[in-house]
């Protein structure tokens, strides 16, 4: 790790290149090799990420609300991660229009002033030239604008490569990159539950380039059954954290010739359908049982404390995929099951939540439901008695529970109140 007082704008930037060796692609950083154990993160645990053994996260823009850009990379280059830097690039889904050729050049002139200013710091891994464009698109010039960009950043950045993260993966999109795309050094990739699949379709679709997986883990909300109302069923954190070893076992560590390393989705937390489908932190820090994969995956070696893990939760004696229907101010009575390897003392927190008012696409801002007040949870151990709320409508029970460690395992079950 580097000396946390060592000024990051004194040192030279990194030179990275992807390098060929046969029939294997090589991301080296100063001429040695660089395996990515990333993880997205724009607003989550820098320091934690490195402690768990990771090497690098990505952003999906320079400026995130929060921090500027260079305060990111001056943060992770204190902790000696490397960053994937995102660069927001307008989307036709928001109604910018790739005919505009004015609109165009005024972003390739806005987006050369970012790189300026940070294609020197030592922490600079990768450019990455917008996010998931290929999403609800109709116009293919927005190919000829990445290209564009890819090329303005090689004119003034010799030092690092640039890609462009697809939602998924088509033929179509493939033959896109690569007739319009010639100046992108790698292809990334974003899949969820499908990401097994990920390096035969790579072949298929003849991409034969270096790859990474920038968005990964938790099977996504347009994958997973839905209750008869048409609530998406969340996966327990448990069963999330199986799914996340086994899909990286199969869809990324499997290949050793062109995929060049992995983006874990999400170090931290966000509202997208709920407080809890894709973070593997929880909104107060404490990290679920995915992080223990991560750390088992970056270190070949379990955390010395493990999360705990769910066993069952069910509600009125159902389970989440069994439709529960509830009458209004009647009594409902919700059980969990808990493992802990060391037997820690659990402590566990229930939360009612309505469904998401507004859906959002594509990851964009989504408002998290307010908890329904004067809920009284009689709890005793892992079961709790409530009542079931006054308003009709669509409703989960969450339950939150925690070793005391910073470690807690959580669940929902959706339901309708008649």
């Amino acid at each position: 790790m580097p000396d946390q007082n060592a000024a990051a704008t004194q040192e030279d930037p990194a030179k990275v290149a992807i390098v060929k060796n046969g029939e294997r692609f090589e991301l080296q950083v100063n001429g040695k090799p660089f395996y990515i154990n990333g993880a997205g993160l724009e607003f989550g645990n820098i320091k934690a990420l490195a402690q768990h053994g990771g090497n690098s996260f990505r952003t999906w823009r320079t400026e995130n609300g929060e921090q500027s850009a260079k305060e990111v990379l001056d943060e992770a280059h204190k902790y000696g991660l490397m960053v994937m830097m995102g660069i927001e690039v307008a989307r036709e889904r928001h109604g910018f229009d790739y005919d505009d050729s004015t609109a165009v050049q005024n972003q390739l002139a806005d987006i050369k002033q970012q790189v300026m200013e940070l294609k020197d710091h030592p922490a600079l891994l990768i450019w990455g030239i917008g996010n998931e464009l290929n999403l609800q698109y109709t116009n293919p010039k927005v190919w000829d604008a990445v290209n564009d960009i890819s090329k303005m950043i090689h004119e003034i950045d010799p030092n690092h490569p640039t890609t462009t993260s697809l939602a998924g993966i088509s033929k179509k999109e493939i033959d896109y990159i690569k007739e319009k795309c010639t100046d992108l050094d790698i292809l990334s990739v974003q899949m969820y539950g499908d990401l097994p699949n990920l390096p035969k379709l790579i072949k298929e679709f003849g991409w034969n380039g270096s790859y990474m997986v920038t968005e990964w883990g938790a099977t996504g909300h347009w994958e997973v059954p839905k209750t008869s109302w048409g609530a998406p069923i969340e996966q327990n954190s448990t069963v999330k954290a199986d799914y996340y070893l086994t899909r990286y076992l199969k869809g990324i560590e499997v290949d050793k010739n062109q995929c060049i390393g992995s983006y874990v989705f999400l170090w931290g937390h966000k509202q997208e359908r709920t407080p809890t489908w894709y973070g593997i932190f929880l909104e107060n820090g404490d990290e679920t049982e995915s992080v223990d994969v991560m750390h088992f995956i970056w270190n070949q070696k379990w955390p010395k404390n493990r999360t705990p893990r769910i066993e069952s939760f069910v509600l009125n004696q159902k389970t989440a995929h069994e439709n529960i229907i509830l009458q209004a101010e009647n009594k409902a009575v919700a059980t969990v099951k808990i493992f802990d390897f060391e037997n820690d003392k659990i402590t566990y927190r229930w939360e009612i939540l309505p469904e998401v008012a507004q859906l959002s696409e594509g990851g964009d801002y989504e408002e998290r439901p307010k908890s329904v007040e004067g809920i009284v949870f009689n709890q005793q151990e892992g079961t709790v008695t409530f009542n079931i709320p006054s308003q009709k409508g669509a409703y989960r029970l969450f339950v939150y529970a925690s070793d005391g460690n910073h470690h807690s395992a959580t669940a929902n079950i959706p339901f309708l109140v008649n």
